[in-house]
């Protein structure tokens, strides 16, 4: 029974766990914050990718308590993962490439997916940002290699999408 009215059992819904759903929700908020501060102003402040982090580590601890050592992996895995990405590419190019929020982000990205999704999660996070590139250079008539691009959206599209889609 939904609201009063009678609903077919192969049309009944599936009501999530309240506390999922609440933790859903604010990682969701946080996330379109994060990308829509770092298109704006392209930084990811500590004030919202670090609670982020704390906070999948706490969801894991709560309600998933099997994967809370794939999700510490997952952020540990992936802050250093991106601390070294930005570190080579510093060396090769002597200028910065990927900031600390990036990698902040990814680490709150493995704290609420774990370690396994990271791979993925980088790979349709790049290829995202890839297609807004070259379809902007497409439509401008010219890329520009010295434009610096906020990666913290893709990040951020990315997590949402694998946590919606990852059971």
């Amino acid at each position: 029974m939904l609201a009063g009215v009678a609903v077919p059992a192969s049309a009944a819904l599936v009501e999530p766990e309240p506390l999922r759903l609440a933790a859903g929700c604010a990682l969701g908020w946080c996330l379109l914050a994060l990308a829509w501060i770092d298109a704006r102003e392209l930084r990811l402040p500590d004030a919202l990718t670090l609670p982020l982090l704390l906070g999948g580590l706490v969801e894991a601890a709560l309600l998933e308590p099997s994967r809370a050592l794939d999700r510490s992996i997952g952020a540990i895995a992936g802050y250093a993962f991106f601390r070294a990405v930005a570190a080579g590419y510093a060396w090769l190019r002597g200028r910065a490439g990927l900031g600390a929020g990036d990698s902040k982000l990814l680490a709150a990205a493995g704290a609420w997916l774990g370690w396994q999704a990271l791979a993925w999660l980088v790979l349709l996070a790049a290829m995202a940002a890839l297609a807004l590139i070259l379809i902007d250079g497409y439509c401008r008539g010219r890329i520009n290699a010295s434009r610096r691009v906020p990666f913290g959206p893709f990040l951020a599209f990315a997590t949402w999408l694998m946590w919606l889609l990852i059971p």
